[in-house]
């Protein structure tokens, strides 16, 4: 049920969330962010994101517990532990897969609307933590990462 009110534009903006040893993103062969241990977050924004989900999932990027305690349970966030945080924009999480086989991409926000989202998550995130990467919007984009665990969550607000 969650998936289907994405898939309506009503769940809200996505983080797919990797707990990394290292990442990386290169456009055109050139490194433009890149982390050692934290978390790399595959970012991607719908119809009817606004300001206050993109400080929701960055609330949520920052105090979600992936990182393990002295006794090896997840019980400690990247705030409480520190480490990279690599952004990275990518519409097509957004797109719904329901039907057929080929992805629509209509509940993905317009590109202004997600490069602004993003823009605005990036510069929340910078004034909240260090150190932050990302890629590049709209860009075609080579993503590296060495999985750590492998340890991944799918956010939504």
């Amino acid at each position: 049920m969650a998936r289907a009110l994405c898939q309506r534009g009503r769940a809200g903006m996505i983080g797919l969330l990797q707990r990394v040893t290292e990442a990386r993103v290169m456009v055109d062969g050139e490194t433009v962010g890149a982390i050692a241990a934290g978390l790399l977050v595959l970012v991607g924004v719908e119809r009817g994101d606004d300001a206050a989900r993109a400080e929701r999932l960055l609330e949520r990027l920052l105090g979600y517990r992936v990182f393990p305690d002295a006794n090896g349970r997840m019980n400690r966030s990247l705030r409480e532990r520190g480490g990279g945080l690599l952004l990275v924009p990518q519409f097509t999480i957004a797109a719904d897969t329901r039907k057929g086989t080929r992805a629509s991409f209509t509940p993905a926000a317009e590109p202004a609307a997600g490069a602004r989202l993003f823009d605005l998550l990036v510069s929340r995130a910078r004034a909240q933590h260090q150190p932050v990467a990302t890629g590049r919007f709209g860009a075609d984009m080579q993503v590296a990462l060495v999985n750590d665990g492998p340890v991944t969550f799918w956010l939504q607000t």
